[in-house]
């Protein structure tokens, strides 16, 4: 009776091996929840992108538009000043009034998050895609490709970008500034992705998995795109997050430099230059939009960070 419970037992086949279903990204996004400072982050950028996106049912929710003046909410003899509280803020305005022409800050700030999100996502998204493709060739062909493309990145990166910037949204006048804001930013910002995506290419393309598909006969655009590309898309992403804070912080420069957006298009830079003039006697006409560019920042930034953490440990510790 034993031998036979021993010989069951023995060609009892083995309990099958749980696999975890869950893929790469699935565990990215349980490490970047993890973290109370990258959650805080996510939730924010978030939020912000979708109060952007909701910036137009959200004004008319609440009853103005961005460009509508109301006089009946500032004070003529007081030089426009806001009728109430902290810059006129209650059930008529929700986050009060601009001085002297009395638009609605909500509307204001809604849609100035839309133009400022806009051209900071646009522009990066220019500098990832440029910077991205020169980069793997650089890395990949070498020779006198890598060597012309780097020093063009060398070229690029000795202007002094904030002056040229500036220098050319000033001769240009009569031109689509958003559009003309994109592509001036991503101009001069390409080379630093450039210059990651070259070192990441040139450590893999002599692995052996790119070996293999060269000795496989694969041509150099299926190599770059199918073994490269996706080697290097880790550190291209959290490189990418890091970047938005800063193309919103420079549009805000321009802005409030008066060379960026202008009115009556709103945007958090020039909105912050426009509250310059009644910061002593309309605090909150100065401090809401600068809350806004301040949140939007520290958030893409906190998740910019723990996204390096995460993609690319090495160039995190370095």
């Amino acid at each position: 009776m034993s031998t036979t419970i021993e010989t069951a037992t023995a060609e009892a086949p083995p309990p099958p091996v749980k696999r975890s279903s869950r893929g790469p990204w699935r565990l990215v996004w349980d490490q970047l929840w993890a973290k109370g400072s990258a959650r805080f982050g996510l939730v924010t950028v978030a939020l912000l992108i979708l109060l952007a996106v909701l910036a137009e049912p959200l004004s008319e929710l609440g009853g103005w538009t961005p460009e509508e003046f109301d006089k009946r909410a500032v004070d003529p003899y007081l030089g426009g000043q806001p009728i109430g509280d902290f810059g006129g803020i209650g059930t008529r305005h929700w986050l009060g009034v601009e001085p002297a022409t009395g638009r609605d800050l909500f509307a204001r700030v809604l849609h100035g998050g839309q133009v400022s999100l806009l051209i900071a996502f646009t522009a990066t998204a220019v500098v990832v895609v440029t910077g991205t493709l020169v980069g793997i060739a650089a890395g990949y062909f070498g020779g006198r490709t890598d060597t012309v493309l780097s020093r063009l990145m060398d070229l690029t990166m000795s202007f002094p970008s904030l002056i040229f910037m500036i220098s050319m949204m000033s001769v240009a006048k009569d031109v689509n500034r958003i559009l003309l804001i994109t592509l001036v930013i991503g101009l001069f910002t390409w080379p630093g992705i450039a210059r990651v995506v070259r070192g990441q290419t040139l450590s893999l393309k002599h692995r052996e998995y790119v070996e293999a598909a060269k000795v496989g006969g694969a041509r150099p655009w299926r190599i770059l795109t199918r073994e490269i590309l996706p080697n290097v898309s880790g550190p291209v992403i959290a490189y990418t997050t890091l970047l938005v804070p800063g193309m919103i912080a420079t549009e805000a420069a321009l802005s409030y430099l008066g060379v960026g957006v202008r009115p009556p298009t709103a945007s958090w830079g020039q909105m912050i230059a426009e509250s310059i003039s009644f910061y002593e006697t309309d605090p909150t006409y100065f401090l809401i939009p600068t809350a806004f560019l301040f949140l939007a920042v520290l958030a893409f930034t906190l998740l910019g960070d723990a996204l390096r953490d995460i993609l690319d440990p090495r160039g995190g510790r370095s």
